[in-house]
């Protein structure tokens, strides 16, 4: 029996997993992963022994992602007292994260513990719930890899440090979920196809409430495994263009962690100029990439990201509208993406016909299309000569339901050392699908729907002004009020779609439950272990002050 939970991630956290090298030491047999790195074996040395293989007490069981080996490095500073310089310890983290890391198969299903995302996750029992989900998710335990004995240690330091009992079913699910030495491992380790992160990237992203972009990404090197990044993306709903400029690392060939930001100064909390964290996942064939560009106190603002190649052949990325209702004429479909032909015309599938081509650019061509009043309903192909979009358009006859995306989800008042915590909230349009009910599996996403937002605060006082908690602005953005009452409040996030209305001609309405509260509080250690999150992903790397 499984059991689900939903997580939400707040600023980065010391120590939830942690390297417990201070409860005891174990011998490494000869299966550990040896380290050769100078500056690791220097610097861990002391308290972690080298065997004659290379193998370190510890650090040779282990492996995990660079957020995991970031999180162990400031444990050794601010627990253990580890003197290290910024470079060393932003050398150290690099070297560990591309030696001892995970392979690009482990770390897809887990990326969003990185990438800051809410995730609802699966499970597998009550005891794994209560030794790892009940203080953080269980992807960020997957996210290590650890020997059979290390995971018994670890586990056993774990309880004591924060007095628990641990069941021999959580170590033992531990150790066959994320051992140390997988096949994906061995195989990773042997390929030797070259790895390069440089030069011109085709984007799509999308921004919730803001919608979709596309643009291009010039990556040029900047000294090893670092590089230096460019882009400019436009917005599909209005044509604006922001510039970005940032630096980014690349570790094992395709775990991309950088910053970048715009040319402009942000004006407003969701401003998409403002400076973000880039976690990306690079595939192993180096044609494509995917992640999460985030910022804000709690990671709540994020582009989604997706990376891919140019080639000489036509590249879809994306069309606007994304869906078309049945019997409408002379409707504009906007194909974007890059080196498109300049005949031809695309295809959207049976009982769409293309009436003529309005205009065609290398990287844009816009239809006027008329789709038939017997068109099948559902999620269909675009082509466009060989280039094939899965999914991108959708046929649908009515709206039947709307949903709010997050369902669930927390906001946080400021004080004087914490900023707000904002929450975005999407309206998204349903048509019931082929089983002709609402709500079930084979229901089609129409994508968002424009709407009208508001609060209801949970027993609130008669007259009372839901203002007093915060409000929703045009873009489905909740503010939170600009004083703090020092108190929780359950509320209501309400939208009702402005131009669509259920079978019955009623308004389409859909609620999120959202509870706003104080700041949360997040020991971040003295400033010095602070920038280490961007030593990790190419900030100063100097001694801050």
């Amino acid at each position: 029996m499984s059991c689900t939970m939903r997580f939400f991630h707040a600023s980065s956290m010391i120590g939830i997993l942690f390297s417990a090298a201070a409860f005891g030491q174990t011998p490494v047999p000869e299966a550990g992963l040896p380290v050769t790195d100078a500056v690791t074996v220097a610097k861990c040395g002391t308290c972690h022994a080298r065997d004659k293989a290379g193998n370190m007490e510890r650090i040779s069981l282990q492996r995990t992602t660079p957020e995991g080996w970031q999180d162990v490095v400031k444990r050794m500073i601010v627990i253990h007292g580890a003197s290290l310089s910024p470079v060393e310890a932003r050398s150290i983290v690099k070297y560990l994260s591309t030696f001892h890391g995970l392979t690009p198969e482990e770390a897809r299903p887990v990326m969003y513990e990185a990438e800051r995302r809410i995730r609802e996750e699966t499970i597998p029992n009550e005891n794994v719930r209560k030794t790892c989900a009940q203080c953080h998710s269980v992807a960020r335990a997957l996210s290590w890899r650890r020997s059979q004995e290390e995971w018994k240690q670890f586990t056993e330091a774990h309880a004591q440090r924060y007095k628990f009992a641990v069941k021999e079913e959580v170590t033992t699910f531990l150790t066959k979920a994320a051992p140390l030495l997988t096949p994906e491992w061995t195989a990773w380790n042997k390929r030797n196809a070259a790895e390069n992160a440089e030069g011109r990237w085709l984007v799509t992203a999308s921004l919730p409430g803001r919608g979709k972009y596309t643009g291009e990404l010039h990556v040029e090197p900047a000294g090893g495994d670092e590089f230096t990044t460019s882009l400019r993306l436009t917005s599909v709903r209005d044509g604006s263009s922001i510039v970005r400029s940032g630096r980014s690392a690349v570790y094992g060939g395709y775990a991309w962690r950088g910053r970048s930001k715009g040319d402009k100064a942000p004006v407003t909390a969701d401003d998409p100029s403002s400076e973000t964290r880039e976690v990306m996942w690079i595939a192993p064939d180096q044609q494509m990439a995917e992640g999460r560009w985030y910022w804000g106190q709690y990671q709540e603002f994020g582009f989604d990201v997706q990376l891919r190649r140019p080639g000489r052949e036509p590249t879809l990325l994306l069309t606007e509208p994304t869906a078309l209702k049945v019997g409408v004429k002379s409707a504009r479909v906007r194909l974007m993406g890059d080196s498109f032909p300049l005949e031809g015309n695309p295809d959207f599938g049976p009982g769409v016909a293309v009436q003529r081509i309005i205009s065609r650019t290398a990287s844009e061509v816009v239809a006027e299309v008329d789709v038939a009043a017997d068109a099948a309903s559902g999620r269909r192909d675009v082509v466009l000569r060989g280039s094939r979009l899965a999914g991108a358009l959708a046929i649908y006859d009515r709206i039947d339901y709307v949903m709010l995306t997050p369902e669930s989800a927390m906001a946080a008042f400021s004080d004087r050392e914490h900023p707000r915590g904002y929450q975005q909230f999407e309206a998204i349009g349903y048509q019931r699908g082929a089983d002709g009910k609402a709500m079930t599996a084979d229901d089609v996403s129409l994508g968002p729907v424009d709407a009208t937002w508001w609060v209801e605060v949970f027993y609130a006082l008669p007259g009372s002004d839901p203002e007093t908690v915060g409000r929703m602005t045009a873009s489905g953005l909740f503010v939170p009020a600009t004083h703090n009452p020092d108190a929780n409040f359950d509320i209501w996030v309400v939208a009702t779609a402005r131009a669509e209305t259920d079978r019955n001609g009623k308004p389409l309405t859909a609620k999120a439950y959202l509870v706003v509260t104080v700041p949360s509080y997040v020991f971040n250690g003295r400033r010095f272990v602070r920038d280490l999150d961007r030593w990790v992903d190419n900030g100063p790397a100097t001694d801050p002050k």
